[in-house]
């Protein structure tokens, strides 16, 4: 079932040995926590009884298939793994969660809300602990052994078709139809998953992707209430042990989940050190001349000592999902940095919620200043929006989400019922743009306004209210629709002339004799 299993001489494993130092008053507490969650404590004893207990069972032929599909088409994606894990534990916690509305009674026997992720690279085991709802020995062999007999056929046709456009479609199949835990399989040879549920005993499901078995826990009700998964990984997935990939991983699919995500990490801590008391002085002749006698303060000698703890990875908490009134405006400004990695503020934001075939939140900002390789890189794919489902990433690769002459624009837009194998198209054109469009900085992006009314004949006639000219009434630039409104009696036609600068113009020929009988033409 665990590391334990390849060697069943080996007595219960001390994790570290807890060799490493803790904060002071912190051990005992830390000792009690890696005990819970730590699969490979079994004594021979235990795992005999979990041997002669287990239960072997052969996966649903469609989940042999349909692993050998995700295996096979997603292996240069496998990072995804996490994600799916994640997604997983936070749906658990979601769950639960809803139950204690009712019934406050559900979470006492854990009060916890969390994930955790504790990584062993040298015995290769990566462990991810949710403490959500947990699963019965019916849903470990019912959820992680078949495939609802509705959804196989459907499933297994959709699977091939996106396995032929690329890992991208393969990954949006994955978790629209909720099997992501078999992702596990890219980076894991065996996978074991212990589970305890409020209305059942704690049970232990392994499975080598060929076949799984399932059995009472023989340690009894360690986890309280929850799910631990083990992944036994694979050599070449190693990487995926390494604190900073962990950390890496967590912020870019998983950071804005609703609950706290914890790694088991190391960081160095200064402490001073304790000097030992002096021995008593042994000569007591009371005839001893006392002298006073003033000493030099000493400065405590230093030392720095390695502590292990949880460390939070997803401290960024989704401020798109609150309502705009609660967001102050350097929150704003603090996420739209971190967002986009740019040193000055937004120039312009649109926070707000779109109700109707899908519902989505979205905040949007526009920066300050144009990028420099905007028009380099026009009518190329951008990674400036950002699509999370249910506050998990799912993908920034896209070129028809915003028009080419928005792709400026930067944000994030999130679903609760969003697909993932999504049909953009309903998402893209109406709703965002009008709501993008009224926060359009007229003059820094004069020219993806001018792009737009030339490539897309739909919003035209709204992008072109937002167009502004010269004229030889002032210097000031004017809309159309302010010129028609201080035309002159009488005046039937508006003459424009174009130029490459607002110098070049009035050396027309044409324009001289215009601007001579007072009628101030617009200039382009």
């Amino acid at each position: 079932m665990s590391r334990a299993c390849a060697d069943a001489e080996e007595e219960a494993i001390d994790p570290d040995a807890l060799s490493v130092a803790r904060a002071e008053g912190h051990a005992e507490a830390v000792l009690r926590e890696e005990e819970a969650i730590d699969p490979d404590a079994l004594s021979v004893a235990q795992l005999r009884a979990l041997r002669d207990g287990a239960q072997n069972y052969t996966f649903q032929t469609e989940v042999n298939r349909m692993m050998k599909l995700i295996i096979n088409s997603l292996y240069r994606n496998k990072e995804i793994f996490l994600r799916e894990l994640i997604s997983n534990g936070s749906d658990a916690l979601d769950k639960i969660r809803l139950l204690s509305l009712t019934d406050r009674d559900v979470l006492e026997s854990n009060p916890d809300m969390s994930i955790r992720i504790k990584a062993e690279p040298e015995a290769r085991l990566l462990h991810i602990i949710d403490s959500g709802v947990g699963m019965t020995k019916h849903e470990l062999v019912n959820n992680l052994g078949t495939i609802a007999k509705s959804g196989t056929a459907d499933f297994l046709s959709k699977m091939q078709d996106a396995e032929q456009s690329g890992a991208q479609e393969m990954n949006d199949m994955i978790g629209q139809f909720g099997v992501g835990f078999y992702s596990a399989f890219l980076v894991a040879d065996r996978v074991s998953v212990v589970s305890k549920n409020n209305a059942d005993s704690q049970h232990v499901w392994d499975s080598d992707a060929s076949s799984f078995s399932v059995a009472e826990d023989p340690r009894g009700p360690t986890l309280k209430r929850g799910t631990h998964i083990t992944l036994h990984m694979k050599e070449e997935a190693s990487d995926y042990l390494q604190p900073d990939t962990i950390r890496a991983l967590v912020k870019k699919y998983s950071q804005f989940i609703n609950f706290p995500i914890y790694m088991w990490a190391s960081h160095t801590e200064t402490v001073e050190e304790t000097e030992d008391a002096p021995d008593a002085a042994e000569d007591e002749d009371e005839d001893a001349q006392v002298e006073d006698v003033t000493e030099e303060k000493k400065e405590p000698k230093k030392t720095e000592k390695t502590v292990w703890d949880w460390e939070l990875m997803n401290d960024n908490k989704p401020i798109w999902t609150r309502k705009p009134s609660e967001v102050a405006d350097d929150e704003y400004t603090q996420f739209y940095k971190t967002l986009t990695k740019d040193a000055e503020p937004p120039l312009a934001r649109a926070h707000f919620v779109a109700e109707g075939e899908v519902t989505f939140r979205a905040l949007l900002f526009v920066p300050r200043v144009q990028p420099a390789d905007s028009f380099n890189r026009y009518g190329t794919k951008t990674d400036h929006i950002k699509l999370y489902v249910r506050r998990v990433f799912i993908t920034d690769e896209f070129n028809d989400l915003m028009p080419n002459y928005l792709a400026f624009v930067q944000g994030i837009v999130d679903s609760d019922d969003l697909p993932l194998n999504v049909s953009r198209e309903t998402l893209q054109q109406h709703k965002l743009i009008k709501i993008i469009k009224k926060k359009l900085v007229r003059k820094e992006y004069s020219t993806n306004i001018k792009l737009g009314v030339m490539e897309d004949p739909s919003n035209r006639a709204r992008l072109a209210k937002l167009l502004r000219f010269h004229s030889s009434a002032g210097a000031d630039m004017t809309f159309l629709e302010d010129y028609v409104q201080r035309m002159k009696t009488g005046q039937k036609h508006i003459y424009y002339i174009a130029g490459a600068s607002r110098a070049e113009v009035p050396t027309a020929l044409h324009y001289t004799t215009l601007h001579y009988t007072t009628i101030h033409p617009p200039t382009i």
